[in-house]
């Protein structure tokens, strides 16, 4: 076979690597493929001979010697394996093979301070390196994801026109996404779900938060369906019919969608509805987790997602809620007679608590931008959300019209589209939360939502207290309302008669 006579690279042949190296293939560029275990590349290439037009475009290698002869200069390979340590030894594997000015494109779900670092090392000897969130699944993946590169422009220059190439394509003027005419055909026209993130880990960065607003997205619908099942007692598969209503209007999403599948599908193996059998106990890979844990260090008030978070690790001890089930009790549940009064309900509030959790979602990113040295564009990062990604959604291009009136936009909360749109639903919001407090019915993400938004609006709140507190046993310092900001005090607690402040 002749040297050089591939476009691009791909190391890791799990299901997403597999899916988006056909996808590159059927926009008309040739792959070069390469697996651990050469047998899983041979099976692939295979398969795909049998069953794939743009077969002839996938090239096969056992080694990675083979792999980076095959590739133009300057050499593209993209990495899909695992990411943490599994990442560090593909890369260290592929330096003796390649060259100055090689790109390396890390698509896995890796840590930002690792793609930092992963890319201060290549450049170091003369490579570029690229970490870019890919999000769709494997469904986005074969046939369009959204992509979030991270790295130098000169890197992303490189590799723009095959990740504008397979991305997933919106409409310009309705941001609805576009489909090719059969499985797997190349959509014509359109707006590529993909954008220059920023430098060094700003696309990884940005797919975490992505992940983050994942989590809470669905722990939103998952409350939503467990409300009308609880107080009104309807099955399965009328939920599903509501969530298939829902995903008509303002709520249109890839996730309400999906949603209203799932309710109604029945058991194949027995009667009723499959997702009735499911156990539940949600696992999760980490990226929640992450989004969490930035938010508290940068001081981010990002409570609805950890809540998320939280409660996928609640719904883990699922031997001790079944003991605790005997145990503790909690009120009676009372059905709710005005059915179709109580979903238009939930419906304002799930809506009313997303703004919430995307507001958190792009205030984290506006402070992390701070930290990392990055100039983020959030009305672009919404349109890159607007089709191929897990929470691609109607709402998001909402989000970039906001950011397009006001490019310094503080909080999303505030531009009048949001704005109308809480002052509408947060009687229904507040009434959903608080039948589920009476009922005991758990709501965290609808009610710690819900507090962020009270707190945010609120001109005072009880931390003058906790100032005082923590100044009383640790000599904090307070600031006081009525002396200019910046100046701090401290008082000798506990005080007798007329205190004596000390500046």
């Amino acid at each position: 076979m002749s040297t050089e006579s591939a476009d691009i690279g791909l190391i890791g042949l799990a299901v997403m690597g597999q899916n988006l190296a056909l996808n590159i293939a059927d926009h008309g560029y040739t792959i070069a493929v390469y697996n651990r275990h050469a047998e899983k590349m041979r099976d692939f290439i295979s398969q795909s001979k049998k069953n794939e037009p743009s077969s002839a475009r996938l090239l096969g290698f056992e080694t990675l010697e083979e792999l980076t002869r095959s590739l133009k200069r300057p050499r593209k390979i993209i990495l899909l394996v695992k990411a943490g340590e599994a990442t560090d030894k593909t890369i260290e594997s592929l330096l003796p093979h390649l060259e100055p000015g090689d790109i390396v494109i890390d698509g896995g779900n890796a840590h930002w301070l690792d793609t930092i670092r992963r890319e201060k090392d290549l450049n170091a000897k003369g490579l570029r390196f690229i970490g870019s969130g890919v999000s769709g699944g494997e469904t986005g993946a074969r046939f369009g994801p959204s992509l979030m590169p991270g790295g130098s422009a000169e890197a992303w220059a490189e590799l723009a026109p095959i990740w504008n190439a397979v991305a997933a394509k919106v409409d310009a003027q309705t941001g609805s996404p576009l489909s090719g005419a059969a499985p797997g055909s190349p959509v014509a026209g359109g707006v590529p779900c993909t954008a220059h993130i920023g430098p060094d880990g700003a696309g990884h960065y940005v797919k975490m938060v992505h992940n983050g607003i994942e989590y809470i997205d669905m722990q939103l619908i998952c409350e939503a369906y467990w409300l009308m099942k609880n107080l009104l007692g309807l099955g399965s598969d009328a939920i599903g019919k509501v969530f298939q209503d829902w995903n008509q209007g303002e709520l249109s999403s890839y996730l309400i969608e999906i949603t209203g599948d799932i309710l109604q599908q029945p058991d194949t193996a027995g009667d009723g509805f499959l997702v009735d059998k499911v156990l539940d106990t949600a696992g999760q890979k980490g990226t929640g987790l992450w989004t969490a844990s930035s938010a508290l260090e940068l001081g981010v008030p990002a409570n609805a997602i950890a809540e998320a978070v939280f409660a996928r690790s609640l719904s883990a001890l699922k031997e001790e809620r079944v003991e605790a089930s005997k145990l503790l009790q909690g009120p009676e549940t009372k059905r709710v007679e005005d059915a179709a009064a109580l979903i238009a309900a939930i419906r304002d509030a799930l809506y009313c608590s997303k703004i919430c959790a995307y507001a958190q979602g792009f205030q984290l990113m506006a402070e992390a931008q701070k930290i990392y040295g990055w100039n983020l564009d959030f009305g672009t990062l919404a349109q890159i959300w607007r089709g191929g990604c897990i929470i691609r959604a109607r709402f998001l291009q909402k989000i970039t019209d906001a950011y397009a009136i006001d490019p310094g936009l503080k909080n999303l909360m505030l531009d009048p589209y949001f704005r109308d749109a809480l002052h509408r639903g947060q009687s229904h919001w507040r009434d959903v939360v608080a039948l589920g407090v009476r009922n005991g019915i758990p709501t965290p993400a609808f009610s710690s939502a819900l507090a962020y938004f009270d707190g945010y609006r609120s001109a005072r709140l009880p931390a003058n207290l906790l100032q005082a507190q923590r100044d009383y046993f640790g000599a904090h310092t307070y600031e006081r309302t009525d002396r200019p900001r910046g100046q701090f005090y401290h008082l000798d607690w506990p005080a007798e008669g007329r205190p004596q402040l000390q500046a």
